[in-house]
């Protein structure tokens, strides 16, 4: 399998570059993404064949088939990561909350968030590359709550691999920021930058294209790769779960092998939406991706009306911050899909320019056949969560977004999965608001809600507050290179 550029080709890279390439070298010509040249067959013949599967038993067919020039054995030891999650036997549990309504749990890892997903196999598959190549890597991240850390957990420790992670100083939540400015390995660099998460988003991209910051990682003899979705090492391990709650849902006979389901996805950069755009392409019965936004409806009007426009739009914090986002990067793969590589490059140019672009009455046709969305308020995912858990189910607010799309946007009532991206433990006070709780601390929520509700608070989460913190830099977008050289 070869994969290839979705603003085509400079003549300065490669035109098509092996797996390997693409996840070590994610940087492709005119600031594009790399894209798989063609996707599997995962229609009926797939999914019959795999339908009484493990989970590491589909992931390792679902690689196979994308033929990546990764060896088995090293496949294998970087999908026994999920052995860490909760139960080993299944690491993303599909849970019944109406009679055509489920939840797929993709937070059971190590940092309680569906990053681990991905980060725990690719941090493996990343690191023996960069050993088997004796090189030296800095993978960049820039987080708006859940990769930061994920990829720090995956990464630490590591040898031939340094990490710097850039967040949005005030712009996740107190446990995501815990999680990653407590983490004491000696390759991790945590910077909390002022500003949102598009800033440290375009902080990151700016750095991968930036031929200054090369030659001077180059004197250090460091190469430089991302472990944002912009790496498609991440999508690849994002189309699995997608899969796997399907063959769920016909495992305990809500649906019948070939029936078709809608899956609604709580989205910010776009790339959980990606996988599951993906799996569809490739054959998964699914009638329509649905995409669940907050106040940053920025989606729901591309999809609603073909307009990506933020020229007069800032960035409104919301509860759900991981979706606190307004350039969706993960957008352009599927707009390559859809448009091919001279017209992605035409509308990813006019965003960055303009900050504008509109799709022709034909292109949003086209969008339209895969997807729709809505947005829900801080107040409507406030209700949506405390009327679950007033039926014993404790949700995010992220996931909490998904029940408005659930109720709104089917166009007939066909069994529904909607993804959980976080355990409640990351989001506490919003949980504990919802609830009707008073709680002036994070700490103060999770006793809380772990009262009120009876579930426990991982020890992961728990201890938290008693770690010293390791990184306090906070500093401007322009102060970013010169830290991250400071540090290597």
């Amino acid at each position: 399998m070869q994969f290839i550029e979705t603003r085509g080709n400079d003549g300065k890279l490669p035109a098509a570059v092996p797996f390997s390439s693409a996840i070590l070298n994610p940087r492709a010509s005119y600031g594009g993404l790399y894209v798989p040249e063609e996707l599997p067959d995962m229609s009926i013949g797939f999914l019959s064949e795999f339908l009484h599967s493990d989970y590491k038993t589909l992931a390792f067919a679902l690689l196979k088939a994308f033929e990546i020039d990764i060896d088995d054995e090293l496949l294998h030891e970087a999908l026994e990561r999920y052995d860490r999650f909760d139960d080993p036997n299944n690491p993303v549990p599909v849970v019944g909350l109406e009679e055509d309504l489920y939840v797929s749990e993709l937070w059971h890892g190590p940092t309680r968030a569906f990053k681990d997903m991905a980060l725990q196999p690719f941090g493996v598959i990343l690191n023996a590359l960069a050993k088997a190549r004796k090189e030296q890597y800095l993978i960049m991240a820039a987080t708006s709550g859940d990769t930061g850390p994920a990829t720090l957990e995956t990464f630490k420790n590591r040898d031939n691999i340094k990490v710097c992670c850039l967040y949005p100083a005030g712009g996740t939540s107190d446990v995501q920021r815990l999680q990653m400015v407590t983490e004491d390995a000696p390759n991790l660099k945590v910077i909390g930058v002022e500003g949102n998460f598009d800033d440290t988003q375009h902080a990151l991209k700016s750095l991968l294209a930036s031929e200054e910051f090369r030659k001077e990682l180059k004197k250090r003899a460091i190469h430089l790769s991302a472990a944002n979705s912009v790496n498609f090492g991440r999508i690849i391990f994002q189309i699995i779960y997608h899969i796997h709650s399907y063959l769920e849902l016909v495992r305990r006979e809500a649906i019948a092998l070939g029936e078709e389901i809608y899956l609604v996805v709580p989205s910010g950069n776009f790339g959980n939406a990606l996988g599951a755009y993906y799996a569809k392409k490739a054959g998964l019965p699914v009638r329509k991706i649905l995409i669940a936004s907050n106040a940053n409806n920025i989606l729901t009007e591309l999809i609603e009306t073909g307009v990506y426009d933020i020229r007069d739009r800032s960035l409104i914090q919301t509860e759900s911050p991981a979706m606190d986002i307004l350039v969706s990067s993960n957008v352009e793969r599927v707009l390559y899909d859809k448009f091919g590589p001279e017209r992605t490059r035409e509308l990813m140019e006019s965003l960055a320019q303009e900050r504008y672009y509109r799709l022709t009455e034909e292109e949003h046709a086209r969008l339209r056949e895969e997807f729709a969305a809505v947005f829900s308020t801080d107040e409507e995912g406030e209700k949506a969560l405390a009327h679950y858990a007033a039926k014993g189910y404790l949700m995010d607010p992220h996931t909490a977004t998904c029940l408005k799309a659930y109720r709104q946007l089917r166009e007939e009532p066909l069994p529904t999965v909607i993804y959980s991206t976080a355990e409640w433990t990351k989001f506490s006070p919003t949980v504990a608001r919802a609830l009707g709780l008073d709680a002036s601390s994070d700490r103060e929520a999770l006793q809380a809600v772990s009262e009120k509700m009876g579930v426990k608070i991982p020890p992961v989460i728990a201890s938290l507050f008693d770690k010293p913190i390791i990184h306090d830099r906070i500093v401007k977008p322009e102060a970013i290179m010169q830290e991250m050289l400071s540090f290597l």
